[in-house]
């Protein structure tokens, strides 16, 4: 088979006229690489247009790995520059998996081919035009799953601290349930009338429905705890006797209970009928506390599948909604908590209630919201202060907006990047810890909502701002 007939295996060569494909092969030159041979090292120039006859080539992060392949170019493919690509050099590197046979043509031909060869830079471009669309979509789908992973871990870790609570209160509570038939036996020894039994419930609800209850500091409850275990063993509740002096002592003082109002329960009840008094009133302290643990574990649970379903907006349809733009900000802040608690971050929020909703998919700028706090966090040293507001704009043509900035006191965005900072693919994180569409999926979901984005740095404040139309 000629080197002609091979390039008509190419499909997007189906209708390019035989003399197109041989201006092409009397520019180009033949190449042969090995396997494991590197066409690419990331930073380095892409100056040629390659089409690949035989063996397989990859753009891959570099680092070794199952998962290491970006994207696969097999035989009858075309990579590298084409017409009108803006492409200069690569993100990732290039490298021959199996022993590869190619054509290659320098770029310095593509302004003669666009003039002489019209069939053969349709073809070409719309090629480039395809690789646009299939990257855009690989990159997007691998930003989203990025975004997931980011959000799934703090999600887990968030969930962490209060379903162990759970767990270790229900193991408590059924330590206490061990014990309980040894509590009721002395209860049922106590020879308490109902004026008696009253002054220990009310005592109880008492404390139990305390609101006001102002937390102690450190030597408060130091000083309170002292106090408590000596009128305990003052009348005899001591360790050698009951075993329960230290016991007791800890959810007394928990609840704020002072030796006055100890003084008089005892006056109430009587000396002998104390110790069972205590034991039952100290059983059912420790019982509500631990039942209001679950419940405040269960309510922050409830808060953060709650946040992570207004995040994916899957209780809602694929069409654009009113909705308030400070629930999707304030579920987001959720689910990167653990982010902001690790590097210490300092959060002020300024959303009024009062602001104006907007129509969209609050999905989709919920996506907005994650890119350009997440970008904000990883900006800032540990310490930092990030501070989220909206206010409404009017405009001169009457036209209400909801503006919202997004600022941090990170190290700022340098000048030399900035003009690239919306591109596709662009990015400043390491190889294989970025796709670069980060930004430029912000802007295009703000401008589907018929907004705008903006952003103003200098070192020590970064602040975007983003405009969204109110209903």
């Amino acid at each position: 088979m000629t080197l002609l007939e091979t390039l008509r295996q190419f499909s997007f060569f189906a209708f390019v006229p035989d003399e197109h494909l041989r201006w092409l092969l009397d520019r180009a030159q033949e190449e042969r690489y090995p396997a494991n041979h590197v066409l690419n090292n990331p930073g380095e120039p892409v100056d040629y247009l390659t089409l690949i006859l035989e063996g397989v080539i990859v753009i891959d992060t570099g680092h070794p790995g199952h998962d290491d392949d970006l994207i696969t170019y097999g035989p009858y493919s075309v990579m590298g520059v084409l017409p009108f690509s803006r492409m200069k050099e690569m993100n990732n590197r290039v490298i021959v998996e199996e022993p590869a046979y190619v054509v290659r043509m320098h770029r310095d031909h593509f302004r003669e081919m666009t003039q002489t060869c019209y069939e053969l830079t349709e073809a070409l471009v719309q090629q480039m035009t395809s690789r646009v669309r299939e990257i855009t979509r690989q990159t997007q789908l691998e930003d989203k799953m990025a975004s997931l992973g980011r959000l799934s871990a703090g999600l887990a870790h968030e969930l962490n601290n209060p379903v162990a609570a759970v767990a270790r209160s229900a193991e408590t509570l059924r330590d206490y349930r061990c014990v309980a038939p040894d509590v009721f036996k002395a209860l049922m020894r106590l020879n308490l009338n109902d004026t008696q039994v009253d002054a220990i419930s009310d005592l109880f609800h008492q404390k139990i429905n305390q609101t006001d209850r102002k937390p102690l500091s450190m030597m408060e409850r130091s000083s309170l705890e002292d106090d408590l275990l000596d009128w305990l063993d003052e009348h005899g509740m001591n360790d050698d006797e009951s075993g329960a002096s230290m016991d007791i002592v800890g959810p007394l003082t928990e609840y704020g209970f002072t030796v006055d109002e100890l003084d008089t329960l005892l006056e109430q009840i009587g000396e002998e009928n104390l110790p069972g008094a205590m034991r039952w009133l100290v059983d059912n302290l420790m019982t509500e506390r631990l039942v209001n643990d679950i419940g405040q574990a269960s309510e922050r649970i409830a808060t953060l599948v709650t946040s992570i379903k207004n995040y994916t907006h899957m209780d809602r349809s694929s069409g654009r909604d009113s909705f308030q733009l400070a629930d999707g900000i304030h579920s987001t802040l959720t689910l990167l908590g653990h982010k902001l608690k690790s590097k210490h971050i300092q959060l002020t929020v300024d959303m009024p209630n009062d602001l104006p909703t907007v129509c969209g998919r609050q999905g989709e700028l919920n996506q907005v919201w994650t890119n350009l706090i997440d970008n904000a966090i990883d900006a800032m040293a540990d310490g930092g202060t990030l501070t989220i507001s909206s206010e409404v704009e009017r405009h001169s043509d009457g036209e209400e907006f909801l503006l919202t900035k997004i600022t941090d006191n990170g190290s700022g965005i340098p000048e030399s990047i900035r003009d690239k900072l919306f591109e596709p693919f662009f990015t400043t994180k390491e190889i294989g810890k970025g796709t670069g569409l980060g930004l430029d999926i912000v802007r295009g979901i703000v401008k589907q909502h018929n907004g705008s984005i903006k952003f103003e740095s200098k070192p020590g404040r970064t602040e975007f701002c983003v405009c969204l139309p109110t209903n």
